[in-house]
C-alpha cells in the first residue's frame, strides 16, 4: 500500500507498506470502507528469525482454511523504482495486530490478522469499520504449528 508521505525519499520514491497496524491514523482511514478490503487464502506464513537464521513458519490443521485480512487499493500512481518513473499499480498490504501466544517469540511486536471462518470473512468485505474492526485481533492461541530451523511442534520450543 502507499506509505506515508513522510517516509517517502528526497526523490520521490515510495517503496510502500506490506503490513497496516495502526488503523487509527488519518493515513490508512480512506481504505478501511469494505469496498478496499480483500482476503488472501494461506496456507503457512513466515517470519524472520533474524540474521542468516532463516524464517520461522507457521502452518495450519490440514482442515483449515485460512484467510489473511487485507486492504487493497487500485490504479495508484506513484514512483515505485525510480528507474520506471511514475507507474500505475495495484497494491494491497496485510492488517497487522498483536501476536498470539505461537507468534511472540519470534515476532513480539505483532503477526497479521489471519480469518478462519466464514462469518468472519463475510463481515471484513461487506460490513462497516466500527464492526470490522473487532476483527484486527490475534489468531486463537494454539491454532498455528511452529517450524523454525527443522523443528516442528505447537509452540516454538518444542519438537
Amino acid at each position: 500500500m502507499p506509505s506515508p508521505k513522510q517516509y517517502h525519499s528526497a526523490s520521490g520514491i515510495d517503496r510502500g507498506v506490506t503490513n497496516i497496524r495502526n488503523t487509527g491514523s488519518p493515513h490508512w482511514r480512506r481504505w478501511l470502507g469494505p469496498q478496499h478490503r480483500c482476503l488472501v487464502p494461506l496456507t503457512a506464513f513466515a517470519e524472520p528469525l533474524g540474521k542468516s537464521r532463516g524464517n520461522a513458519w507457521f502452518r495450519f490443521p490440514d482442515d483449515a482454511t485460512p484467510m489473511f485480512a487485507g486492504i487493497w487499493v487500485e490504479g495508484w500512481t506513484s514512483i515505485r523504482k525510480l528507474k520506471d518513473g511514475e507507474t500505475k499499480d495495484d497494491l494491497f498490504a496485510f492488517l497487522t495486530t498483536e501476536p498470539n501466544a505461537e507468534v511472540a517469540p519470534i515476532h513480539p511486536k505483532a503477526m497479521p490478522v489471519i480469518l478462519t471462518e466464514q462469518e468472519e470473512w463475510e463481515t471484513w468485505l461487506t460490513a462497516e469499520w466500527a464492526e470490522a474492526k473487532a476483527l484486527q485481533s490475534p489468531l486463537t492461541d494454539g491454532m498455528l504449528e511452529v517450524e523454525n530451523g527443522g523443528q516442528r511442534g505447537k509452540d516454538s520450543g518444542s519438537s
